[in-house]
This record gives C-alpha cells, structure tokens and sequence, in this order.
C-alpha cells in the first residue's frame, strides 16, 4: 500500500520536509517511491512547493496520506481541484475556481488573525490587565497613605489640644495656689495693721489716764485739808 508522508531533512531546530510517496512497510527516512514536493513551516512565510499533478494521481490510484500531509492538502486546494475534476470541470474552470477560492481563503486570513498574532494580542491584553491592576493599587496604596496621614494629624492635633488642656487646667491650679499663699499673708498683714491699731489706741489711754489719776488725788488732799481745817476749828471751840 502507497503512502503519501513527510520526510525529516535539515537539522536540529531547522527542519524541512519532503513530500513523498513511500510503501507503507518502509521506515520514515527509508527507500521512497516518489518525491512529490518540499514543506518548510520554519520559513516565514511558510514554503510548500507540491507537485499537483503527481499527487493527484497517486490519490486516484489509492495512496492514502497521513494526517499532516492530508491537512497540507485541503490547504492548498489539491483536494478540491480533485473534486472538481471529478465533477468533469475543463482545467480552465478548474483554474479560475481555484485561483477564487485561494484569494477568498487568503483574503479571509488576513481578516482573521492567526495564532501568532493571537498570542501577541492575548500578551497585549494581559499586560494592559496587568498595569490597570498595577495602577488600581497604587492608587488604593495613595488613598490609604492619605488617609493614614490625615488620621495621624487628626491625632496629632487631639493629642496637642490635650496637652493645651493639661496645661491650662496646671497653670488654673498655680494661680489658686498663688492665691491660697496670698490669702493667709492678706489676713497676717491685716491682723498686724489691727494690733499696731490697738497699740496706738493703748498708748493714748495711758497719756491720759495720769491726768484722770492726779485730779481725784487733788480732791482727796483738798478734802484733807478741809477736814483738817475742821478740826482746827473744833479744837479751838472746845478750848
């Protein structure tokens, strides 16, 4: 049984491919029946170079291709062209078919992107994600160093008003301390101011008490005299 497979060239990380027809019995490297073309997917653009006409009678004949080559096949048309000419198209139909249906497949790949630049704009994508998360919380890390500032100066100032309050109700009780302090001396100074009074008051008492002592002294020697008169006068009567 004919097999249309790839066959491994190059070297490593750098392969290229042969398209052939081999016996299925064969190995992969091994003898081949038939070179039908070339396949290079590491070249950008990718390289397929078949030869149609050669691979379309090997179908006709029964080869059967492996998976890979069978996909590269519808890729390039080979198994379409095959339908239309079952279909007894003219090779100029057959041509114009397939030239449509290549630029509207090629036209369809550049509308639709392929898988490197859907991997490109998944990786796009996960890095807008990734700075909009990034700026989400830089702006939560910015709204809380605020609101921790503002919390630590409202607790500066609560702290400052009561240290303002300490030392307003401290220097209340100084002052009523002065004042208890003053109080007493207030009442010592008025207590002396009262006895130096006093004093003064005695003093004047005693300037004037010898005069009242020495009028009543006056009277009593005055009534001695006359009482001594008076006795004079009754001697001499009785004698």
């Amino acid at each position: 049984m004919v097999k249309l497979r790839l066959q491994r060239h190059g070297r490593k990380r750098l392969p290229y491919y042969h398209v052939v027809a081999t016996d299925i019995r064969n190995k992969r490297d091994g003898r081949i029946i038939e070179d039908l073309g070339r396949y290079n997917p590491v070249s950008t653009p990718v390289m397929v170079d078949l030869k149609t006409d050669r691979i379309i009678h090997w179908l006709q004949t029964g080869a059967q291709p492996t998976d890979t080559v069978r996909s590269l096949l519808k890729k390039e048309g080979i198994f379409y062209r095959l339908h239309l000419l079952r279909w007894n198209k003219s090779e100029e139909e057959i041509e114009t078919t397939i030239t449509e249906w290549k630029s509207d497949k090629s036209a369809q790949k550049t509308e639709e992107p392929g898988k490197k630049d859907r991997k490109a704009a998944q990786v796009k994508a996960e890095e807008e994600a990734y700075k909009k998360t990034q700026a989400k919380r830089a702006e939560e890390a910015a709204v809380k160093a605020k609101e921790a500032e503002k919390a630590k100066a409202e607790k500066a100032a609560i702290a400052e008003a009561e240290e303002a309050a300490a030392e307003a109700e401290e220097a209340k009780a100084e002052t009523a301390e002065a004042k208890a302090e003053e109080a007493p001396a207030a009442e010592t100074k008025a207590d002396a101011k009262e006895v130096k009074e006093e004093a003064k008051a005695d003093d004047k008492k005693a300037e004037a008490a010898p005069e009242t002592a020495e009028a009543p002294a006056e009277e009593a020697k005055a009534e001695a005299d006359d009482a001594s008169d008076d006795s004079e006068k009754k001697d001499k009567e009785e004698k």
